[in-house]
């Protein structure tokens, strides 16, 4: 199945979207960093003088884990954001990575970061499934 190369105006969309996704990325990364530091320096002070029940410690530092995991995860994406801004400067966007084809169109809309068409992106999946 072949796919036509992506137009210079396709290509300016993509580009613009994934400069908005890179925005909001950054300040999701931004806020949930302090989000993260506040709760660590909230549980502190607001305990300064008293006795702290361990189950207290534990909600808080579930809290600060699961903030800093999601810190993780959108930093994670905003690399992927500007790998894909990268390679439209280069002109490789839209290929697959394993294969070398054109990933679709309909699939960069949906993950305009995509590195993989969705064939390879299955395999890479099971092949991942089957190693744990």
């Amino acid at each position: 199945m072949k796919h036509e190369s992506l137009k210079k105006e396709e290509l300016e969309h993509f580009r613009k979207e994934l400069l908005a996704l890179r925005e909001r990325l950054s300040g999701n990364v931004r806020y949930l960093t302090q989000a993260a530091l506040n709760q660590n320096e909230e549980g502190l002070a607001g305990r300064a003088g008293s006795s702290i029940h361990p189950a207290e410690l534990g909600s808080d530092n579930y809290e600060q884990e699961f903030t800093l995991s999601l810190v993780e995860n959108e930093r994670e994406v905003l690399e992927r954001v500007n790998a894909a801004l990268k390679a439209i400067e280069e002109g490789t966007y839209g290929k697959c990575e394993m294969c070398g084809q054109r990933i679709p169109k309909i699939r960069l809309k949906a993950i305009p970061y995509a590195t993989t068409c969705v064939k390879c992106a299955e395999e890479s999946e099971r092949q991942a499934s089957r190693s744990e």
